[in-house]
């Protein structure tokens, strides 16, 4: 069909069309378990078709178990769906909030919620029911639904992402059940992460879906309760109302039913004013009465009650084409999420295996860097300890060399030693030679000390007997000048000139034959004085050389500790050969005084008379005439003699020691 007008009618209906009013319209906001969103609802717009909207908008379409509350006057209200929404008792305010919430709960969710947003939309309720204990629930309970819920936020459990403390901002657990256990934060964490890592694999649909079959089995999930009596005046009772019928509570008690009536042994349920009847399927039975406060709350119980019973009719029947349709697109999806969970799975898995091998790559790319790392530190530390060991090797080279050196001249030492030991040892068999020696001429210097204590002794003898002839000689002489010359005697200087001459004579005669005696003796004495200087001499020297020696072994034997014991042997030698010499006798003193001897000798004799031709009774006519200073020198050898014995012990003690000596050394 083709349209035959002209131009000027089209302009005039567009121009109508125009000019037609737009149609009023008010604000809405929906606030439902998750989210808000505002819509804008025209004047003539019934509750449904604001409902119809929401659903739309949510992709919902178990319509059937939800509804839109609002609160008027403390009361909470479900919107009517065949009454217009600006005729109701609404909130006067712009935008007008209602609560998209679940108004009839299912007798078993896994059979009736098909879709997934149904299934989040109960989770979410259900959980936030249980949080404000609405629905009560155990402890043991609670913290398994938490550890649903979490699964259900986060995913599977990775403990190197959900580090502890991950869990401080969600609200998980009733504050009854906080308060009723003095736990802290991290305990209930600690309690809940032990549960969330056993549900590994789940997904976040199945999470939600064991949240609500645990929460299903709960005395008070799904029941609404309300005031009321079985008489006008006051309230005693609660009235619940749900899935399975109407359950009587005491006031006091939520959890266990005082009397029940299924919805499928009521027969009718009838409302006037404040009053609710409950008509039972056996006639016989009594019909059940009860006031509550207000109207509204009657009209309230009454649309709760045809509500869940037309569920509960229907559940029983045959299932439409629309729900049939549903029922096996959610199988298809739940066998396509199943798949698609199946895949995520396998992807998940090759993925934290890829993850592992990767991990385990990167660990052996780590491990043989730090190899690689470890082996060029021990590459260099093997060049330093190779440039070490060549400086050690260069070292223990030249300490080889000085070590070599050092034997050289250990050795050359021990040869020097070895000879110094033979040298020594040949000192030592000199020394004792020279010891030996020394003893033979100690030996020879006693004898000849004995020898000369004899002839001392010999001439002190001779000397006191020609002193006792002297004696004699002269009494005698006395005696025959006073018998023969007795005027003489008297005046001897009338003495007769020729008998003087011949007494004269006579004495020279004697004088001579006596000075002769004299010299012969004082030449023995003589010789026998340098003989011993000479030898004593020699001593001296001999024992000069031994302290020489001695002073030379000390020095070569300073380790031994034996200084102390040199230097007493030295002193005690020093000291006998200054005793010694010093003691010397005092008839060689005599002599090394000068020519005393010849000085004695020149001295004139005292001059006694000796008639050689008197008669005097002498039976060997032998005239003696001793000097006075014989007496002297004789007094000096026996003096001589005294001390020389004394020096020829403690000659005798020094070789004694001497040759224990050079026996220890």
């Amino acid at each position: 069909m083709i349209w035959c007008g002209c131009p000027h009618q089209l302009k005039n209906m567009s121009i109508r069309g125009l000019k037609k009013k737009q149609p009023k319209t008010f604000k809405v906001r929906i606030i439902t378990v998750d989210a808000e969103m505002e819509f804008s609802c025209e004047m003539k717009w019934k509750g449904k078709d604001l409902f119809d909207l929401v659903c739309r908008a949510l992709g919902l379409r178990e319509t059937w178990f939800f509804g839109l509350q609002y609160t008027i006057k403390g009361m909470c209200t479900w919107l009517k769906m065949d009454k217009k929404v600006l005729d109701q008792e609404i909130p006067k305010e712009d935008p007008i909030s209602f609560h998209f919430l679940a108004k009839f709960y299912p007798e078993k969710v896994e059979e009736e919620l098909l879709q997934e947003i149904t299934q989040h939309l109960f989770f979410l309720q259900v959980k936030k029911q249980i949080l404000d204990e609405e629905i009560y629930c155990s402890p043991e309970a609670t913290v398994l639904l938490a550890s649903y819920a979490v699964q259900a936020k986060y995913g599977d459990y990775d403990p190197n992402f959900h580090e502890p403390g991950f869990l401080a901002h969600d609200e998980l657990l009733p504050k009854r059940v906080l308060r009723q256990y003095q736990l802290t934060a991290e305990m209930w964490e600690e309690k809940i992460t032990a549960w969330y890592a056993e549900h590994r694999g789940i997904a976040r649909d199945e999470a939600e879906m064991n949240y609500l079959k645990i929460a299903q089995d709960l005395e008070m999930y799904g029941v609404n309760y309300f005031p009321i009596a079985q008489n006008k005046n006051h309230t005693d009772l609660l009235l619940g109302v749900d899935a399975k019928g109407i359950h009587i509570y005491s006031i006091n008690n939520r959890f266990s039913p005082n009397k029940s009536f299924e919805w499928s042994s009521i027969r009718n349920i009838s409302c006037s004013e404040k009053e609710l009847t409950i008509k039972p399927l056996d006639k016989k039975a009594e019909v059940f009465k009860f006031f509550s406060s207000q109207l509204k709350v009657n009209k309230l119980i009454f649309q709760l009650c045809i509500g869940n019973h037309d569920l509960f009719m229907r559940r029983r029947k045959v299932d439409s084409i629309e729900i049939q349709q549903m029922k096996a697109q959610a199988r298809e999806e739940k066998a396509r999420k199943k798949m698609e969970n199946q895949r995520l799975a396998r992807e998940k898995q090759l993925r934290e295996e890829a993850e592992r091998a990767k991990e385990e790559l990167e660990r052996r790319l780590f491990q043989l860097e730090d190899e690689a790392r470890q082996a060029n530190e021990a590459l260099l530390r093997s060049q330093e300890a190779a440039e070490l060991l060549a400086e050690k090797a260069q070292i223990a080279e030249e300490e080889a060399k000085l070590l070599a050196q050092n034997a050289a001249e250990a050795e050359q030492e021990r040869q020097r030693l070895e000879l110094t030991a033979l040298k020594s040892k040949e000192e030592k068999r000199l020394m004792e030679q020279k010891m030996r020696e020394a003893e033979l001429i100690a030996v020879k210097l006693v004898k000849e000390s004995d020898r000369r204590a004899k002839e001392a002794e010999h001439l002190k003898q001779d000397l006191h007997e020609a002193r006792e002839a002297e004696r004699k000689a002269k009494q005698k002489l006395l005696d025959i000048t006073r018998l023969n010359y007795p005027h003489m005697a008297k005046y001897p200087q009338y003495c007769p000139g020729d008998s003087r001459d011949a007494i004269f004579d006579k004495g020279s005669i004697k004088l001579d034959l006596k000075d002769i005696d004299l010299k012969r003796l004082s030449f023995e004495i003589e010789r026998e004085r340098l003989d011993y200087l000479e030898k004593s001499r020699k001593f001296e020297d001999r024992l000069k050389e031994l302290k020489s020696e001695i002073h030379a072994l000390k020095l070569e034997e300073k380790q031994a500790g034996l200084c102390s014991h040199w230097n007493e042997v030295l002193s005690s030698l020093d000291h006998s050969l200054d005793h010694s010499l010093g003691s010397a006798p005092s008839w060689m003193k005599t002599f090394e005084t000068g020519d005393s001897l010849d000085v004695n000798l020149q001295r004139p004799f005292p001059a006694y008379l000796l008639n050689t031709a008197s008669s005097w009774p002498c039976t060997n006519k032998t005239q003696h005439m001793v000097p006075v200073e014989k007496s002297s020198s004789q007094a000096n050898s026996l003096a001589a003699n005294s001390v020389g014995t004394g020096a020829r012990k403690q000659i005798i003690k020094v070789i004694r020691f001497l040759s224990k000596f050079l026996n220890v050394a």
